[in-house]
């Protein structure tokens, strides 16, 4: 029976009957019409929200409408008692996850997941120094809980007096002696230095919070002022025909470097060659490194596919990896044809450039003799994926809109030595260009530790290039003490030595103390300047200043390995890439009209598929356990079970948090589950 729709303007109706459906959480309630009820009626949808309709009061309503709240409150309930179900649920899959990796006893150590940049005599050591703080931690805690127990509840008076007059508090047996005795040890021996590095630690901070505060007001007034580059003379699009080309389309090189990118090759070639740029004027080299022959097999078949369709793209394969993407770069740039180009472009293997990236580039070189470089923002395909994809959003969406502002490219070793020659540089805000982050931890820790140890690398290679150059005493300044000392140095220094190893410390030696707002309110502020360029993200905002603190381990170790040259420092590990986005590109550019793709042909899906013979068997992908982050969950946890007797509240949320959040990412369980 059809339902009508003039309900709400009859006076005759008489009440409502409620059917409730109990199958799953999500119940509802329909309403069905009754002569035998009062005039108003009430309607329930699902989710809890009620909506009220209807004419003006009427007698028995009250009855009614308690009968009604009595079946939203019972639905209410079940719905609450699905919440718990799910809860319930969840929670026993994770135990069950946790209990799988432990089972398969996967490890970082394991010679096939040991990233190669990473030393594995560097990597030892520094897990034997997690593990003494660790054992030493869990000797104290033993300590002060039995001293506790005796009920020596002692705070800084009572500890100078048990120092110098130990015998005031009754010490007699062998236990209190040894106690009066590490009382005075901590009091006059490790207090002191500890709380000395505490400070110091203390005062970098405050540096590298007022840096990022006065890089936030920056960015504030770069957009209340709406500055932004805007080039002398755009290209008129509409106006001019693509291929009769014209003095506004000059000649461009474009390289996309790639290597096993067995994932993503086709949606980047692809968008590469749909550019909106006269083909005679367009050059693309797809420079090959795979040591796969099914994956070089597979780009070379794409190329030719475009090639028979009219697009000017070249393949070009080197045996020798040296300088791996650099170098490879460096070497199609030796090409003969390369000096018929003006402008070279340069693409990830994962990057999707719109078709107007081109025209919304180029014209800014026009007439500006001094600009060296132009780079556009990245806008990722899949930062919805899982909670770590969330949490690099946070991150890289702060950088592009804050830092990038004001600081050099992201390729930071051609922009430094470009810097130096004096040449300047773009960042367009407003030009994105699509990529994809990594899913899974193993991959988003092997970036990282590229990120990280690369800066240092490059700083202790061009420090004295810098020095000797003839740019100006504060550009020098700038360069070395703010963007490589402030930001590459110490900020992942102090992150890792306050947080993870003086704090906990500190429970133990409380004569050393770290204030509150060194532990809550300055992070909680930082996190939420971090946070504001992806407001979206600010449900986040306590994962992503416990996650922070939680890759300090990483981005620490890859800074001592890059600075020191550390094991396999020059290394170049490619960040796995997932292909999240590839076949749904791949279809789009199907359904395409011809117009839109100038006569070029879309990669064909079924011939890739035909085309699976691999003889050489893939790796598989398992999740691990990370030990260094185990070592420290396990360390902060006991820290703050150690700090509940000292009855720090802030203190002690703030390291069982932590620890909870080292133990997550020590068990694997933030990024991609593999099942």
């Amino acid at each position: 029976m059809a339902p009508s729709f003039d309900w709400w303007g009859k006076d005759a109706h008489r009440g409502t009957s409620v059917i409730v459906k109990m199958e799953n959480p999500n119940w509802s309630i329909s309403e069905i019409s009754s002569p035998d009820d009062d005039d108003e009626d009430y309607g329930v949808g699902g989710g809890g929200q009620g909506e009220f309709a209807g004419g003006g009061a009427r007698k028995g309503g009250r009855g009614k409408n308690a009968k009604q709240i009595t079946w939203v409150l019972l639905l209410k309930a079940h719905r609450a008692a699905g919440c718990l179900t799910s809860l319930a649920s969840a929670a026993v899959g994770l135990a069950s996850a946790v209990r799988r990796r432990v089972a398969s006893g996967r490890t970082d150590s394991d010679a096939a997941s040991s990233p190669p940049e990473e030393s594995p005599v560097l990597r030892t050591r520094f897990y034997s120094c997690i593990k003494v703080f660790l054992w030493l931690s869990l000797l104290l805690l033993g300590f002060e809980v039995a001293a506790y127990a005796k009920g020596w509840h002692l705070g800084a008076a009572e500890l100078q007096r048990l120092v110098l007059l130990p015998s005031s508090f009754g010490v007699r047996g062998l236990f209190e002696s040894r106690y009066s005795d590490w009382v005075r040890i901590r009091v006059e021996y490790i207090a002191p230095p500890l709380q000395f590095l505490a400070d110091a630690c203390v005062i970098l901070f405050l540096i590298q919070s007022a840096d990022r505060l006065i890089l936030c007001l920056g960015c504030f007034w770069i957009r209340y002022k709406n500055i932004k580059p805007v080039p002398k003379q755009a290209i008129e699009s509409e106006s001019k025909d693509l291929e009769s080309g014209g003095e506004d389309f000059l000649m461009v090189l474009v390289q996309i470097p790639m290597c096993n990118e067995k994932e993503v090759y086709q949606q980047s070639i692809a968008a590469v060659c749909n550019l909106d740029w006269p083909r005679s004027n367009i050059l693309v080299q797809v420079l090959d490194d795979s040591d796969d022959a099914t994956t070089q097999a597979l780009i070379k078949e794409e190329v030719e596919k475009w090639q028979q369709n009219g697009a000017h793209i070249l393949y070009r394969h080197r045996v020798i990896r040296q300088g791996y993407k650099a170098g490879n770069l460096k070497s199609a740039m030796n090409c003969s044809y390369v000096k018929d180009y003006e402008f070279v472009a340069i693409f990830d293997a994962d990057f999707q450039p719109a078709p107007d990236f081109l025209k919304r580039t180029i014209p800014h070189f026009k007439n500006n003799e001094e600009l060296g470089l132009v780079q556009a923002r990245w806008s990722f395909v899949n930062k919805d994926e899982n909670l770590l994809t969330r949490l690099q959003n946070i991150n890289l969406c702060f950088h592009f809109e804050v830092e990038q502002q004001r600081t050099t490219v992201e390729d930071m070793d051609i922009a430094v030595r470009a810097h130096l020659k004096g040449w300047k540089f773009i960042f367009l805000n407003d030009v994105e260009c699509q990529c994809e982050l990594p899913e899974s931890y193993e991959a988003y820790r092997k970036q990282q530790h590229r990120w990280h140890s690369g800066p240092m690398q490059l700083f202790r290679l061009c420090l004295p290039d810098i020095i000797r150059s003839k740019i100006g005493f504060w550009k020098k300044s700038n360069l070395i003490f703010l963007f490589f000392l402030l930001r590459k140095l110490i900020l992942p220094f102090y992150s890792f030595t306050l947080f993870c190893i003086i704090l906990p410390m500190t429970m133990f030696v409380p004569e050393a103390e770290l204030p509150a707002w060194i532990v809550c309110y300055i992070p909680a502020t930082m996190s939420f300047l971090n946070i504001l360029p992806a407001p979206r993200s600010f449900p986040f905002i306590v994962p992503y200043l416990l996650f922070e603190n939680t890759m300090s381990v990483t981005k620490f170790n890859a800074m001592i390995s890059g600075l020191f040259q550390l094991g396999s420092a020059y290394e170049w590990v490619d960040t796995k890439k997932s292909g999240r986005s590839s076949e749904g590109d791949l279809y789009s550019l199907v359904e395409k009209e011809p117009q839109q793709q100038r006569g070029a042909s879309a990669p064909d899906l079924e011939a890739v598929v035909e085309l699976e013979p691999q003889p050489k068997k893939s790796k598989k992908k398992h999740n691990r356990i990370y030990r260094k982050e185990l070592a420290l969950a396990f360390l902060l946890l006991t820290a703050s079970a150690r700090s509940l007797l000292s009855a720090q509240g802030i203190h002690f949320y703030f390291l069982l948090f932590q620890g909870i959040s080292f133990l997550l990412v020590g068990l694997d369980l933030i990024g991609e589950q593999i099942e």
